[in-house]
C-alpha cells in the first residue's frame, strides 16, 4: 500500500504537456508510407510540384517583397546618453539640482526617459546635486570635492 503523502513531485523530469495540446505537424510526401498517393498536395498544378513555397501559393510573395524592411540591428538596451562634468559646470549654477528633465530642457540630452551617465571629463567648481543619473567614479569624486552630492 502506497502512503497518501507519497505523490509525484513537480520537477523537470516529471513535466508533461497537457493532453492534445501538442499537435503533430503534417508530414507531407516523404516516401511510400506517407499520407496517401498525393500526400496532401492535391492533384497536378504549381502547388503539387516540389520547391514551391507556401507564400507563393497564397499570393503573399509580392506583398512581402514590396514591404520595406528595417535594415541593420537595433539593440534591446540602447547605450546610455553620455555627459561630462565640464558640460554640467557650464550650464548649472552653484547649489542647483540637476535632473534628467532639466538636462533635456537645456538640450544636453535628447531623451529624459533613457539612461544618462555622467563621466568625469572636465572640472567643476559649483556645488550641484545630481539626481536620476548614473555617475562614473571619477565624476562622483569631482562632484563631492566641489561640495556637491550624488543622489
Amino acid at each position: 500500500m502506497i502512503p497518501k503523502n507519497n505523490r509525484m513531485s513537480l520537477s523537470l523530469h516529471t513535466l508533461k504537456p497537457s493532453p492534445h495540446s501538442k499537435k503533430d505537424r503534417k508530414y507531407i510526401g516523404r516516401g511510400l508510407g506517407s499520407k496517401g498517393t498525393y500526400s496532401g498536395r492535391g492533384v497536378k498544378g504549381q502547388g503539387a510540384r516540389s520547391g514551391v513555397s507556401g507564400l507563393k501559393l497564397k499570393g503573399m510573395r509580392k506583398i512581402i517583397l514590396s514591404t520595406p524592411k528595417l535594415r541593420g540591428f537595433k539593440a534591446k538596451n540602447p547605450k546610455a546618453q553620455v555627459l561630462n562634468i565640464g558640460d554640467l559646470a557650464k550650464m548649472f549654477v552653484d547649489g542647483g539640482k540637476v535632473t534628467p528633465k532639466q538636462l533635456l530642457a537645456k538640450k544636453l540630452i535628447t531623451d529624459a526617459t533613457a539612461t544618462i551617465k555622467v563621466l568625469g571629463k572636465g572640472t567643476i567648481a559649483s556645488k550641484i546635486i545630481l539626481q536620476g543619473c548614473l555617475v562614473s567614479a571619477s565624476a562622483k569624486e569631482k562632484i563631492e570635492q566641489a561640495g556637491g552630492s550624488v543622489v
